[in-house]
């Protein structure tokens, strides 16, 4: 295959800005690219913490008024990461999250703070930028939902596009009457452009106008298009449904080896495991957990949220730690869940720990000393925590819903017996589908070698990137092949 160049356009970048893991997947599939010939530059907004890692900033292109304010395109690298950056002040310039204002409401103008990402990438697809000529825009989620539109809609040759959705619950629906202002052509509001009952949908726009879409798993993709898992979008998907492919998401094996991780107590490999009990014991004091080798100790790595199921971790708690069981937490999210768990820990002494926040390196810690790492989502496109739980011999007690679905083999009987279960699924997902997992899972911690088998197991698991980006190539080509 010939090599190609592909504009990724991207709202957040691991290691630069982070809410979620389409930072992690921006971040990491470039390089996994590039060893498949293709050339990778991301386009990120111009954040705060993002001006502040740029190196070699060069500015390319000017622009006057660029939705109610002066702007400017500039070429930088960060973190071995080639960028474009959209330096814009009046959109980008203030606290919060990217999304976010500080008191956690959506910002107002949030659909010219993304419309000016897609509208740029667009230009940059359109041959406007000197030097790069991207073969293929690849924009994700609805932050970059109108860059394909915009290339639809102009007048020129455009590259190939892509579509990627990373959770199809956040769709960015706007009113309708921001169209003019956006710059997109009165014939785009109908249900064949960007309209979307009655609005404007940016992620509605690119799954309608891009040339491929996928998702981040084959059984989300499968999801997305039925009533229940396509929130408004499913017939729009099904009337696309040759077009849209399911490829899973990898992790930084890198950045996640218990080989070698500093954030450990003591590193391990698959064959010597015996120095997982150090990062057990680490982590028991961290979190205040009665220090004991032998308890059976989950691990939570996660938004704190009903979509993630943790309100059935909470309901499950009398259950789940009986008989020498602990639960050691990490995460943030909605204030009931936060006010529980931190009320549990009170409760329960010596049994639950919780942290509450984003600690990267208690992160890895979670994963390098807990027994089983539980990820009872309601839905969950790829998920990351469980591929790195089973990188990191933590086997995982998953719901069986997308990508989580796809990536862990259920330790019934046969699978077992055969050697190759990687874990724990459960359906339907609810308390006792939950609970009948985490009971499956404590008869398994009382055999020792068998728990074990099951570790290594997950951990010769191919989980990184390289098969993924294979299929990413593939697909960037068949797409050239049609335009």
């Amino acid at each position: 295959m010939k090599s190609l160049s592909v504009l990724s356009v991207t709202s957040e970048l691991f290691p630069i800005i982070k809410t979620g893991g389409l930072a992690d997947v921006a971040g990491t599939l470039p390089f996994a690219l590039a060893r498949e010939g293709v050339k990778v530059v991301s386009l990120l907004p111009g954040y705060p913490a993002v001006m502040r890692a740029l190196k070699r900033i060069e500015t390319i292109r000017e622009y006057p008024d660029l939705f109610g304010g002066a702007a400017r395109l500039v070429s930088a690298t960060a973190h071995h990461v080639e960028l474009f950056v959209l330096d814009a002040p009046h959109l980008y310039d203030r606290p919060g999250s990217p999304y976010l204002t500080p008191d956690g409401r959506d910002w107002p103008d949030n659909a010219r703070r993304f419309a000016a990402l897609g509208r740029i990438a667009a230009d940059i697809g359109q041959g406007e930028v000197p030097g790069f000529i991207p073969d293929i825009v690849h924009a994700h989620d609805w932050q970059a939902g109108l860059a394909p539109a915009y290339l639809h809609y102009g007048d020129v040759p455009r590259p190939g596009t892509v579509m990627t959705i990373h959770n199809i619950a956040f769709q960015g629906v706007f009113p309708a009457d921001l169209l003019y202002e956006l710059g997109l052509p009165p014939g785009a509001f109908t249900m064949d452009g960007v309209e979307y009952y009655g609005q404007i949908g940016f992620l509605k726009a690119g799954l309608r106008l891009a040339d491929r879409i996928t998702t981040v798993s084959p059984t989300y993709a499968k999801e997305i298009q039925t009533p229940e898992g396509g929130m408004g979008l499913d017939g729009l998907l099904r009337s696309r449904s040759k077009d849209v492919f399911g490829i899973l998401n990898g992790i930084d094996e890198s950045v996640w080896d218990p080989s070698s991780d500093k954030a450990l107590a003591a590193t391990f490999t698959r064959d010597a495991l015996g120095q997982r009990s150090v990062n057990k014991a680490a982590l028991q004091t961290r979190l205040g957990l009665d220090e004991d080798p032998d308890t059976l100790l989950f691990g939570v790595v996660s938004r704190l949220s009903e979509q993630k199921g943790l309100d059935l971790v909470l309901a499950a708690l009398p259950s789940l730690l009986g008989g020498r069981a602990q639960l050691a937490l990490l995460g943030a999210g909605e204030r009931m869940l936060e006010e529980s768990f931190q009320a549990a820990s009170i409760v329960y002494p010596g049994q639950v720990g919780c942290v509450l926040g984003y600690d990267e390196e208690l992160a890895h810690l979670i994963q390098g000393g807990s027994d089983a790492l539980l990820v009872p989502s309601r839905f969950e496109p790829c998920g990351l925590t469980q591929l790195c739980a089973m990188r990191y011999g933590s086997v995982p007690i998953v719901s069986r819903v997308g990508g989580l679905a796809d990536t862990v083999i259920d330790a019934n009987e046969m699978a077992t017996a055969s050697g190759v279960a990687t874990g724990f699924q459960f359906s339907p997902v609810n308390l006792t589908g939950l609970l009948d997992a985490a009971n499956r899972a404590k008869m398994l911690w009382s055999d020792r070698e068998g728990w074990r088998q099951v570790q290594q197991n997950g951990m010769a698991a191919q989980v990184g990137w390289s098969g993924p980006a294979r299929r990413y190539a593939k697909l960037y080509h068949s797409c050239l092949d049609e335009t």
